[in-house]
């Protein structure tokens, strides 16, 4: 085997001739150095192809973890919202049975109180309920859809609460006015001992005037009633009356009970048309057992008589 070497520079060249192991190790450098880039390059290039593969299934694997855990998310907002939807749903019938219940006492309530019907003013209640707008067939009714009647429903039923406060505000004062109304006796079974008006004292026998109706039953212990309701501004002893209590009833009429034997209220207490007052005694200027009862409107002393003979309607 024979080299030629050329010098570029001088135009020289050189003959090398190898002989023997020399020879065999150049042929060997020349022919095994591009197989062993070949070997090389096969396998760099076969690393590469497996790593890709490794990373494609590992990017796999991450891929469909993903999709497995979106869909257990979806499938848990799906229940969230079929249990919110249910819990509208009844919150939904419960308010409207509730609507239905405030109309049918209104109602009631209203023709009870004698109050204006649907035709004569603004506290009639009409029957039935609000318009709620149902879901086209086959589709159902969204939570938005739901919120929005629930709050309808709340609106309607704060507006019957009103009407009912007002109908309530109207049967206070009525039956203020009713039960204020002075009406009977303060004594069952009792018999007018004294009247109204000028009298011979019965103690000095002089004509005196009497403001107010003797009451009795000839004995002590009977139940002295309120002939109307109202708040107690007396309850005790006053000169001349013995124990007496004093009842406002308003409307600018008070009434007076006078000689009890004992007193079972007390000043500053609520009452009502019947409760008992007292006892029928004979304390303070008294000859006998029996009620000493008057009866004053705006000020002035007046014949009870009017009122005892008067009975509720």
């Amino acid at each position: 085997m024979k080299l030629l070497f050329i010098d570029p520079r001088h135009g020289n060249s050189r003959t090398l001739e190898l002989k023997g192991w020399l020879r065999a190790f150049v042929s060997l450098c020349l022919i095994g150095t591009p197989v062993g880039l070949g070997y090389f390059g096969y396998h760099l290039a076969a690393g590469q192809g497996q790593g890709t593969l490794v990373f494609n299934q590992q990017s796999a694997d991450n891929w469909q973890r993903e999709l497995e855990l979106q869909a257990l998310q979806l499938e848990q907002l799906r229940t969230d919202s079929s249990q919110e939807l249910d819990a509208l749903t009844l919150k939904l019938a419960k308010l409207q049975a509730r609507l239905a219940r405030l109309d049918a006492l209104g109602a009631r309530v209203s023709t009870l109180a004698n109050l204006p019907t649907a035709q004569d003013g603004a506290l009639a209640f009409a029957a039935g309920g609000p318009e709620i707008a149902l879901a086209a067939e086959g589709a159902d009714a969204s939570p938005q859809d739901m919120h929005a009647s629930i709050a309808q429903l709340e609106r309607l039923i704060n507006d019957r609460q009103q009407q009912l406060s007002a109908i309530e505000g109207v049967l206070i004062d009525k039956r203020f006015e009713e039960e204020g109304r002075l009406a009977g006796r303060p004594i069952e079974d009792a018999w007018i001992a004294s009247p109204f008006g000028k009298r011979p004292d019965p103690i000095t026998g002089k004509l005196s005037f009497h403001s107010g109706i003797d009451l009795t039953t000839g004995k002590a212990g009977a139940q002295i009633s309120s002939v109307a309701a109202g708040v107690v501004t007396w309850a005790g002893p006053r000169s001349g009356y013995g124990l007496m209590v004093e009842v406002n009833h308003g409307n600018g009429y008070v009434t007076r009970y006078a000689h009890s034997q004992e007193l079972f209220v007390e000043v500053g207490d609520l009452i009502e048309r019947g409760d008992t007052l007292a006892l029928v005694g004979s304390t303070g200027r008294s000859t006998g057992p029996h009620v000493h009862f008057e009866v004053y409107k705006n000020g002035r002393v007046v014949d009870p008589a009017a009122y005892i003979r008067r009975t509720l309607r």
